[in-house]
């Protein structure tokens, strides 16, 4: 049996399954946890998402945050990122470099994303498939 999927998902895409969850977020959601695909993640993605579920607009709790990030961490497969990282494409905005890095050191089959700076690099040579969210699940969790 082949194993599934090694997909690195972007802080956004992440947040929107754990918070909202309805439409393609949701649907993203549901694959991790029926295993159709394995997320990806590096001590600097987590560190983004704990940093950014703390956000004051989110208004969770400790114990919210704690139960959302219960609902993602036991499903993700953790990446050690080499000191020097490994060679990636230029990338305009360098909060997305953690997630490319994780992307090729991971050797993963797609990038999710929702954020443009990270879609832009969709086709580059070297890298794996950069998908938007509605992308992603029509291609690779369609039924």
């Amino acid at each position: 049996m082949k194993p599934p999927p090694r997909v690195v998902l972007d802080t956004n895409v992440v947040l929107s399954a754990l918070l909202f969850g309805g439409g393609p977020p949701g649907r993203v959601r549901v694959g991790w946890q029926l295993g159709r695909f394995t997320p990806l993640a590096s001590t600097a993605t987590v560190a983004e998402l704990v940093r950014v579920l703390g956000y004051p607009k989110f208004r969770l709790s400790a114990g919210e945050q704690e139960e959302l990030l219960a609902d993602y961490l036991p499903w993700v497969q953790v990446v050690q990122i080499p000191s020097p990282p490994p060679a990636a494409p230029a990338c305009s905005d360098p909060w997305d470099l953690p997630f490319v890095h994780l992307a090729v050191a991971g050797k993963a089959s797609a990038l999710v994303s929702g954020d443009r700076d990270l879609l832009a690099l969709a086709g580059t040579r070297g890298l794996c498939a950069v998908l938007s969210v509605s992308v992603f699940c029509e291609q690779m969790l369609a039924d």
